[in-house]
């Protein structure tokens, strides 16, 4: 004899549903309920679009107290799937509970980056599922705030503030120093400071972490004097400033090159028990690096070292930087050397400075040398590190190697960037291959990238030095079209192209053309239309521009006195050029090969002249 079955309790009972093929079954609030409780998901994912929005509400107001087992079913059922806003900010407001806040920012997260619903929307749902939930924390709100930030949504962020202000509501310390945080970033003082005093009307406490990132505000604002203030008014507070307070006034002392009131901060740190660490140090190193203060510099990293602090990479690359810049390649190296000693390990900024220094002392094998000992220590070179080496390369002519290294970038999947373009551009241009630099440019439109006015003026002086000057003014007209804004180069080099055909007259129109379009006409510009003015021997043109050059406060240079020694001589008016080199010698400016040289052309065609008259 067979036992029977007992019959399930309601409890246990649970609906199978038919997955065969046929219809979904009709879902209940109890089903449902008892899918999540029996912890059955695959139920849940299988029967997710029968389940309604009024249904997961339901189920989640039944789930307040459980918010790990809503967490869950929202998980499993897919929370993009809700695409109803009050659902959702029940959920989210049910999720709060969790005791990581993690979860909730991603929901919030998720949803303010649907466009679904705008911010006050979102706020106000969460209202009303707050109320509806009973919960009497207003976390949710300031998890709204801090997901504003993460999302870098600064007006947003003011608006949820404000109507948190509305509702009575008082946002955390912590979630207005996310705020003011992000406007820093942003650089949005104006509303750092709005909030700020927003603070001090709702009696937010400020903690430490506030007071450092205004001091950092002020730092940035140059107001270095008022951020060393709020040392006291911190004090005044009963808010002891940390090594964050004073590394950051230290660091904007550095920054604006103020090194000695730096100094006194440092001694006022030190007085009041916050020992210097290692970027305190690191700050002092880089601004002194910065004024050209190197010997200096060396000394702070010997003291940093002496107080048992390690310096960084970054310490360590700022010193090589400041040699490199002097042109001590020794001294660079001998730095890259130590850091190794002391077992901090190079970085690829460390090769990529060495390296470009090798190459603007045309040392290119040794260049080639640090680029494979790169590889041998494992750090991969970058975009950058590839970019210095092919405009080195272009700059001494070599556009073999140069594209062979943009060949390798490629390969090793690192994008060139403008950079790399324009540096090719440039060797293309100097070896009068301006079909295939035409084509790289117009390669580089095709990826979709916008180009720079260096780029522009990298191939407009190509095509201006090698004859196709109506090339480049369609260039100019390109930029145009672009909004890429021409500057004095790029006029310089159309005037110094129209120049060169003898067209001086129109070299002149285009000084009044840049003129018209904001853009001030520098020394170059003026000895450009001399040089041309000269050249034709038109020596009142040329004098009327150095007069109009001297008004407008450039001082003539060693350029400006040859092109007018040239054309006077030109025009054997030998003793007029003898009187403006006098005035040069005068002015402290030493004349070079060329002026000497015009002169004695000068002198033997005057010679000349006169000998042909005696005879």
């Amino acid at each position: 004899m067979v036992a029977a079955r007992p019959r399930p309790t309601q409890q246990t009972q649970t609906f199978i549903p038919n997955t065969s093929g046929g219809n979904l079954p009709e879902i209940t609030s109890e089903l449902l309920n008892s899918y999540i409780h029996s912890s059955q998901w695959h139920f849940i994912k299988q029967l997710a679009p029968k389940i309604t929005p009024s249904l997961i509400t339901s189920a989640l107001l039944d789930l307040h107290k459980n918010p790990d087992l809503a967490f869950q079913f929202i998980n499993h059922l897919g929370f993009r799937r809700i695409r109803d806003i009050k659902t959702r900010c029940i959920a989210i407001a049910v999720i709060s509970g969790l005791s990581t806040s993690k979860p909730t920012l991603q929901l919030l997260k998720e949803t303010l980056n649907s466009g679904i619903a705008t911010i006050q929307v979102v706020f106000n749902e969460l209202a009303v599922a707050r109320d509806e939930l009973r919960i009497r924390s207003s976390t949710v709100f300031d998890f709204l705030l801090r997901v504003c930030c993460e999302l870098k949504r600064d007006d947003d962020a003011f608006k949820c503030f404000y109507m948190m202000k509305e509702k009575g509501f008082v946002p955390k310390i912590e979630s207005c120093n996310d705020m003011l945080s992000m406007f820093v970033k942003l650089n949005r003082p104006y509303k750092a400071w709005v909030l700020y005093a927003e603070m001090f009307r709702m009696r937010i406490k400020s903690s430490v972490c506030t007071f450092n990132i205004m001091i950092n505000l002020l730092c940035k604002e140059g107001k270095l004097q008022k951020a060393k203030d709020f040392l006291g008014f911190m004090e005044s507070l009963g808010i002891k400033p940390n090594i964050v307070t004073y590394n950051t006034i230290v660091h904007g002392y550095c920054l604006s090159g103020r090194i000695e009131g730096a100094r006194l901060v440092l001694n006022a740190m030190k007085s009041r028990g916050v020992q210097p660490d290692s970027y305190t140090y690191g700050s002092f190193v880089s601004g002194m690096c910065k004024e050209g203060r190197l010997e200096e510099a060396s000394r702070m990293l010997e003291q940093m070292k002496e107080n048992g602090l390690v310096p960084t990479a970054v310490t360590y690359n700022t010193l090589i930087d400041g040699y490199c810049n002097k042109g001590n390649l020794e001294m660079a190296f001998s730095f890259r050397d130590e850091m190794v000693k002391q077992g901090i390990m190079p970085t690829a900024s460390t090769y990529n400075l060495l390296i470009h220094e090798l190459l603007m002392e045309r040392k290119m094998v040794e260049a080639d040398d640090m680029l494979k000992e790169m590889g041998e220590k494992g750090i991969v070179p970058d975009s950058i590190t590839y970019n210095i080496l092919i405009n080195g390369y272009c700059r001494c002519g070599n556009a073999k190697k140069a594209f062979s290294l943009h060949d390798e970038m490629i390969h090793k999947g690192i994008q060139p960037t403008m950079l790399t373009y324009t540096s090719l551009i440039f060797v293309l241009s100097k070896q009068n291959r301006m079909i295939e630099a035409d084509q790289l440019f117009e390669n580089f439109l095709a990826k979709g990238m916008l180009p720079d006015i260096v780029m522009f003026n990298a191939l407009i002086d190509g095509h201006c030095t090698n004859g196709n000057i109506e090339r480049a003014f369609s260039l100019l007209k390109e930029m145009d079209r672009m909004k890429v804004h021409p500057d004095e180069v790029t006029y310089n080099t159309l005037m110094h192209g129209r120049c060169r055909q003898g067209k001086v007259e129109e070299a002149r129109r285009l000084l009044d053309q840049m003129k018209r379009r904001g853009i001030k006409p520098d020394h170059i510009s003026y000895n450009t239309l001399i040089s041309g003015y000269s050249k034709r021997g038109d020596m009142k043109d040329a004098f009327r521009v150095r007069d109009e050059m001297l008004s407008v406060g450039f001082n003539p240079t060693r350029l400006t006195y040859n092109a007018l020694i040239q054309g006077l001589c030109k025009n054997q008016e030998g003793d007029l050029a003898e009187e403006l080199l006098r005035e040069m010698v005068s002015k402290g400016i030493t004349p070079d090969d060329n002026t000497y040289f015009s002169l004695i052309e000068g002198i033997a065609s005057v010679d000349k002249a006169a000998e042909s008259s005696n005879s």
